[in-house]
């Protein structure tokens, strides 16, 4: 197995690693909780202030875009995407959550850096509050352990 001599310990640290953040705006006090916690995950994993980039943008469909300009600085060794879709009484729920999500994947392949997608989509309210630090926590892990899985792989 390719990289099974390198655990999963050495794929969280994050000491030389430069990660990227978009926060979306819209329902920021979702948004605010996210970054809040991904960046305590972050600093718990190693990676240094100094080297942790925040941007905020209006809303989910703006990230891609923002995802984009940092990936194509090179400056990053992965990203992370933050935000909050709460689904409302018509189309424009599915629409801004697949075309985020869609966006979003599109950078991380266009650019192969890794890209963790913490955009929450729920139905309500409390079902974002339940899951804001959680997703975000696992976002800073996603995007620390693929910046180094990508790493071995090229």
């Amino acid at each position: 197995m390719f990289g099974a001599d390198k655990g999963n310990a050495s794929r969280l640290d994050g000491k030389k690693l430069h990660i990227g953040i978009v926060q979306a705006r819209f329902n920021q006090g979702i948004t605010d909780a996210l970054t809040k916690a991904c960046i305590e995950e972050l600093h718990a994993l190693g990676v240094q202030e100094k080297n942790i980039v925040h941007v905020q943008v209006p809303g989910a469909l703006e990230v891609p875009s923002a995802l984009q300009a940092m990936a194509e600085s090179d400056k990053f060794d992965a990203l992370i995407a933050l935000g909050c879709v709460i689904r409302g009484e018509t189309y424009h729920f599915e629409l801004v959550c697949n075309e985020s999500a869609a966006g979003v994947t599109r950078v991380a392949l266009d650019y192969q850096i890794p890209v963790a997608n913490a955009i929450l989509t729920t139905e309500n309210l409390p079902q974002a509050v339940t899951r804001q630090e959680e997703k975000a926590r696992d976002a800073a892990r996603v995007a620390v352990e693929m910046a180094h899985l990508l790493d071995e792989l090229n």
